[in-house]
């Protein structure tokens, strides 16, 4: 068996995406957009979007919180699972970024479940209130301990909570780096394998995105665990 390379898993990506996951052409005009405005081409790959239209099914969610923007596209495509009456809030801390993401939003025709909320999320989120079904982060990785504690705090016990980028080409288990993002990666790996609250394991993927990967976790009650 072939070692891995970016050539082989990019192509075993490709094949995937376009034998498991239906084209849709608003999240590719909203991929088009947010390349246009400059913001960074950080979105999940289709494959992972898929992956959290599945859980939202799968766990039967309603009401789903996401934090962190960018241009829509993981909102769009959250959005598209969610039963009749669902609803989906994402923040976002950039202005920018959220008109790209509303212009697109609508556009995808979901803007009637979907509200993008301006702000900081460290300061936006003690004003949320739950129960939420789902939590997906994918912000500031620095912040992945605070992001996880108001997770608990608003899911549901049952709750599925996603963590998006918990490899980082690999650096995440590099003891040499500095960064402080892998740090803030690590100690959001370590609350979810510490904290009661949480049951949680974590995935590598090898994408159109690189070599990263994402923590899936259930939002539990300490005292039946």
């Amino acid at each position: 068996m072939a070692d891995p390379t970016p050539e082989s898993w990019r192509r075993i990506d490709s094949y995937l995406t376009h034998t498991l996951v239906e084209p849709d052409e608003a999240l590719a005009a909203a991929v088009a957009d947010q390349n246009a405005a400059g913001l960074p081409a950080i979105e999940v790959a289709p494959l992972s979007a898929k992956l959290l239209q599945l859980l939202i099914r799968i766990s039967g969610a309603a009401n789903v919180l996401e934090i962190g923007t960018l241009g829509g596209y993981s909102a769009i495509a959250m959005a598209r699972a969610l039963p009749p009456g669902g609803r989906l809030l994402s923040i976002e801390a950039e202005q920018g970024n959220a008109e790209v993401a509303r212009r697109n939003i609508e556009r995808a025709g979901v803007d009637d479940r979907v509200e993008v909320r301006v702000g900081r999320a460290a300061e936006v989120l003690p004003d949320v209130d739950g129960p939420f079904d789902l939590v997906f982060i994918d912000a500031d990785k620095e912040s992945n301990t605070l992001y996880l504690e108001h997770a608990a705090r608003v899911a549901r016990v049952g709750a599925v909570v996603v963590v998006d980028n918990v490899v980082r080409s690999g650096r995440v288990a590099d003891p040499a780096t500095e960064d402080e993002q892998i740090a803030g990666v690590r100690r959001g790996l370590e609350k979810l394998a510490r904290d009661p609250r949480f049951d949680a394991t974590a995935l590598q993927t090898l994408d159109a995105k690189g070599w990263d990967g994402l923590a899936i976790a259930v939002r539990v009650d300490p005292e039946t665990r």
